[in-house]
């Protein structure tokens, strides 16, 4: 057995453990990163960077095709034709670019990497199980970011045509009939992707509505896009399993069942903490249901050792993970750091995109306020329509009695980009009259920001 001690140790290599690792190294910290996968987690590998990339594929695709039809844009081309294959390795030639270069940015921080399985013995020291044995290492400071892993149905487990978002970017080709378990924001991005590249695709939705953690209105410009594309969607409904024959989805919904046509079904149910399998039944952690309880320091209820990231709860975001990965790097440096963030954007990316920061009007009253809030339809907005893209609007949420900004949520063509700036105007104690009286740029989209402030102020400009 190999011996090796640290002053912080990373259980873990996605967003918020390689962060943490690389700001350890900046600040001088001895740190170990151990990971039994690719560094980069599920987000670099097989998740928010591989997932994008297909999008984009997609919608080039469709683009192609559009232009192969009639076209107001006075632009005509053959039919497009795809080779998921070649999409496939060009996304994986991305992720390897990018898997390389955080191994790349921990060895020049000066931070050792350890690829095996780590298993705590107790609070201070790890057992790593590697290709060439077990290495021991011994750490002042510990932090979990074991991340999370896809929810599978029990009776329909992954494997054959039944597969996970992991499998569904893995595809040589698109299955002629796809079918999708779950309405959430893994399904039906990859969903409208996937009817792009010509799938029939249906989805099932255990509940009324599609993407249930947004708002109704959020969500009516989507549902739009998926009866354009023709997406089957199927609210209320129960997956119940594989036909016989495993060529179908035999699907519940106001007490008859009906077989969905599907040569894969993909099971987009959400995903759950990893806090199994590394010896947590070794250490003194308070939970929080299925996550790890944390304060305020990302501290759990052991001294010196951390937890980041998706095993810590909602929302289970990589770029919360990177905060606090940082945050603790910081905080184990010696710095005065806690976690005071206002407002955390969750983005869809869908088509078209949604994006949520802070709260919403329902959530805002919820929370004891007295809320202003407005919206701005891209359909008012030059830049939007130049690029044909006038479903969607921009909503501020603020507090009435001085004007606070306590939420921004967008949908659109392209609205993700605009989430720095909701997120930043919260993060700094932004109010409408600051928003408003912020010249914006013309033509942009991010106009609508401003044009959503006036019009909760009661006086937009171009509506």
């Amino acid at each position: 057995m190999t011996d090796l001690t640290t002053k912080l140790l990373i259980i873990g290599g996605g967003p918020g453990g390689y962060v943490c690792g690389i700001r350890a190294g900046q600040l001088g910290l001895d740190a170990i990163v151990v990971d039994a996968e690719a560094l980069g987690g599920t987000c670099l590998n097989v998740g928010c960077i591989p997932s994008k990339a297909i999008i984009h594929a997609a919608d080039e695709f469709e683009k192609a095709a559009h232009f192969a039809n009639s076209s107001a844009l006075g632009i005509s081309a053959s039919a497009p034709k795809l080779d998921l294959s070649k999409t496939v390795s060009w996304k994986d030639g991305i992720v390897k670019r990018l898997t390389g270069g955080v191994g790349g940015l921990l060895k020049k921080n000066k931070v050792r990497t350890l690829k095996g399985w780590a298993s705590f013995v107790d609070g201070k020291t790890v057992d790593v199980t590697t290709a060439e044995g077990v290495t021991r290492i011994r750490a002042e400071n510990i932090v979990i970011a074991t991340g999370s892993v896809p929810v599978e149905l029990p009776f329909m487990k992954f494997g054959g045509n039944v597969i996970s978002s992991t499998g569904a970017l893995a595809l040589s080709a698109p299955p002629k009939n796809f079918a999708i378990v779950g309405a959430g924001y893994i399904g039906l991005e990859l969903g409208i992707a996937f009817a792009k590249f010509g799938s029939k695709v249906s989805v099932v939705e255990a509940m009324d509505r599609i993407l249930p953690t947004y708002d109704a209105e959020l969500t009516r410009p989507v549902a739009k896009r998926l009866k354009e594309l023709g997406v089957n969607v199927i609210l209320g409904g129960k997956a119940k399993g594989l036909s016989k024959d495993g060529k179908a989805l035999e699907v519940e919904q106001n007490g008859k069942t009906e077989s969905i046509p599907a040569d894969k079904v993909l099971v987009t149910v959400g995903r759950k903490p990893l806090t199994d399998g590394w010896g947590r039944e070794k250490l003194t952690l308070d939970m929080d249901g299925r996550f790890i309880r944390i304060d305020d320091k990302c501290e759990t209820a052991m001294r010196g050792v951390y937890a980041i990231g998706d095993v810590t709860g909602e929302p289970m975001l990589a770029h919360r993970a990177m905060a606090q990965g940082e945050m603790v790097a910081e905080i184990v440096a010696g710095h005065k750091r806690r976690w005071d963030k206002r407002a955390i954007p969750a983005v869809c990316f869908t088509d078209p995109e949604i994006v949520s920061v802070g709260l919403s009007p329902e959530e805002a009253k919820a929370a004891g306020h007295k809320v202003k809030s407005a919206s701005f339809p891209f359909s008012a907005n030059g830049r939007a329509m130049t690029m044909e893209g006038e479903d969607g609007f921009i909503r501020t949420v603020a507090r009435e009695e001085d004007h606070l900004l306590l939420g921004v949520q967008a949908v659109g063509r392209g609205v993700s980009e605009l989430s720095t700036a909701f997120g930043l105007a919260i993060e700094m104690g932004a109010c409408l009259e600051d928003v408003a009286g912020t010249i914006h740029a013309h033509p942009t989209q991010g106009e609508a920001f401003q044009e959503a402030a006036l019009r909760t102020l009661g006086h937009a400009l171009h509506i």
